[in-house]
């Protein structure tokens, strides 16, 4: 047996509103909201009492997905170091392709994101740059040259 697809990768914020509002703003549209709870959730987790609400996001093509998670029970716990940099083992960033990075990165600072380096080309194929984003996740934007 082969894996099928890539589903989606998954968020966990601390204000799901805000997060909702930002990844709408990168162009993602919102596919639907449920609460989550009960006993599989919490076997699922290795957690008791999960209590979350979700929002799953797509991409406008519709190849991409974000889950967007919002945990009242048990509370959220920060990864440390806060504000990891790129160098931090374990999943770092969630890139997306745009077709105009500068206003992207303009839209998206209207919401509190912050360039983590510089906004820089690479070769004459993209110009890229990684934005701290809702929870402090680190989304990749690039724009293809050409």
């Amino acid at each position: 047996m082969t894996t099928l697809r890539m589903d989606h990768v998954s968020v966990v914020v601390d204000d799901l509103e805000a997060a909702i509002a930002f990844f709408v703003e990168l162009g993602l549209e919102e596919e639907g909201r449920a609460p989550v709870e009960g006993p599989s959730v919490d076997r699922v987790n290795a957690l008791e009492g999960v209590r979350v609400d979700i929002a799953m996001m797509r991409t406008p093509d519709g190849s991409g997905r974000l889950e967007v998670t919002q945990f009242h029970s048990p509370a959220a716990v920060r990864a440390e170091p806060e504000n990891a940099l790129g160098n931090t083992l374990g999943l770092r960033s969630i890139m997306f392709a745009v077709d105009d990075i500068e206003d992207v990165v303009a839209r998206l600072r209207a919401h509190g994101a912050d360039l983590v380096g510089e906004l820089a080309q690479y070769e004459d194929s993209y110009r890229l740059c990684y934005v701290r984003g809702p929870a402090g996740i680190i989304v990749a934007l690039a724009e293809q040259l050409g």
